[in-house]
């Protein structure tokens, strides 16, 4: 995992993993010391989670300062682990992930004859768990295995997407209570993420102490702030901890007169350009470039949001570019429910603000407006004169005369560039990822 904290507590950071995928998991304040084998599945529902799902497993989107799986790692405290993840992604899986990760790990192995712990990848931890060694079930909707602790040698991944008898079977066990969420939708995420903050802030970072040096800049509450090494605050710049912590990660630059409101996570050298407002909830991934106002969002690694403009209650993929102006509306005029569209399904969210749900390698021209609930697919450009239409599927150019396919070809192309100037290497594992999310996106976000 990304050697975020440090044992020191100061805040550090790098870049692993193949560019951006661990830039939310912490180290060095646990140790994993369980004796129980651990089972993280993503099961059939992580199409709800489309676009940011559609090119990695569901157990890595973030939340706060960490991914899903992060959190379960360091709730459920595990002695081996084993990733269930959808057949397309098992290489992903196992060469950018299972590495990272400072237990023993398999990737879609069916269970042996020891006693395991299998929980949904959909599960958010907010404290360590306290489970009994004994068969039990926590079931949603009387029939969804959220968790449940099973002797069931030769139990694999198929049996969880085709719901066979065997683990049909789990709902049977006793039952216990919940002692995790249960996340429906990203949108969950985006309105669970100030409380995730606070929960990984206190986790990770209370009673270690970080160095303020002398500076032409303001702090309020400076005992809730974290600089890393090498963060370049201007003149001007206000850290208001007063709700909430600031952890600021190495080498972020922050410009003269930005004010950042905590709870706020900047991940290693991350750019903010003069004048920016952070409002609470923000959380962002290393190498992105922010500016304008930005409120209670999600941002993964090596995303461009850097010019005037709003962003609120939005989860924003990684190596996305938001053009100069462009802002997202996250509240109806009528102050009433927002709705999400993907494909001819209209998705009732339960929220009254709402943002965008933008996936990876999205782009957006200058002046683009986004309305309240929109949802931009992996791969897809806008640049239009009129608001976005609030379904934007993947892999798509839309303009003012219509939708047309982003071609693969253009899109690696494209790509490849957009590595290059963040020094990063295209490899075939790119390539293989958006080929698979350009075969699976159509019958996901059309079902």
């Amino acid at each position: 995992m990304s050697p975020f904290f440090k044992p020191c507590g100061r805040v550090a950071g790098a870049s692993v993993g193949g560019g951006g995928e661990f830039l939310f998991l912490t180290e060095g304040h646990w140790q994993y010391n369980g004796a129980m084998h651990v089972v993280i599945f993503e099961g059939s529902h992580w199409k709800t989670f489309a676009p940011l799902a559609l090119g990695r497993p569901v157990f890595m989107l973030a939340s706060g300062m960490s991914t899903l799986l992060d959190k379960a790692l360091r709730a459920l405290n595990p002695s081996r682990v084993s990733l269930w993840v959808r057949p397309q992604l098992e290489e992903f899986t196992r060469q950018r992930i299972a590495p990272h990760l400072k237990v023993p790990v398999t990737v879609n192995q069916p269970l042996d004859d020891e006693p395991a712990i299998v929980t949904s990848g959909r599960v958010l931890h907010f404290r360590k768990a306290n489970l009994p060694d004994e068969p039990w079930a926590i079931i949603e909707d009387e029939r969804l295995v959220r968790m449940a602790w099973v002797k069931s040698p030769g139990l694999s991944p198929a049996d969880v997407l085709e719901r066979s008898e065997a683990w049909l079977k789990i709902i049977e066990q006793p039952r216990i209570e919940p002692q995790a969420r249960m996340v429906d939708s990203i949108w969950d995420l985006v309105h669970w993420n100030e409380e995730s903050l606070i929960q990984d802030i206190t986790t990770t970072l209370k009673g270690k102490p970080s160095d303020k040096p002398a500076g032409a800049y303001h702090l309020l509450n400076a005992d809730e702030v974290w600089l890393g090494e090498r963060v370049k605050l201007e003149p001007g710049v206000v850290l208001d901890a007063s709700k909430g912590a600031v952890v600021i990660s190495n080498d972020v630059s922050i410009g003269a007169n930005s004010v950042i409101q905590g709870p706020c996570f900047l991940g290693p050298a991350c750019q903010i350009t003069p004048l920016t407002l952070l409002r609470p909830g923000v959380s962002a991934g290393n190498l992105c470039k922010l500016g304008g106002e930005i409120s209670n969002s999600i941002f993964f690694g090596y995303s461009n949001k850097a010019h005037a403009g709003f962003v609120g209650d939005s989860y924003i993929g990684k190596w996305v570019n938001l053009g100069a102006g462009t802002t997202t509306s996250n509240l109806k005029n009528t102050y009433g429910e927002i709705s999400v569209q993907i494909g001819s399904r209209t998705i009732p969210t339960g929220r009254r603000f709402l943002g965008s749900l933008i996936g990876d390698h999205s782009k957006t021209a200058i002046g683009t407006r986004l309305m309240a609930g929109s949802y931009v697919g992996f791969g897809s450009m806008i640049s239009t004169s009129a608001p976005s239409p609030k379904f934007v599927p993947s892999m798509s150019f839309l303009t003012d005369k219509g939708i047309e396919p982003y071609l693969l070809d253009k899109a690696v192309e494209v790509a490849k560039y957009v590595f290059s100037r963040r020094g990063r290497q295209w490899n075939p594992m790119d390539e293989q990822i958006l080929r698979h999310v350009m075969n699976s996106a159509p019958g996901v976000e059309n079902a």
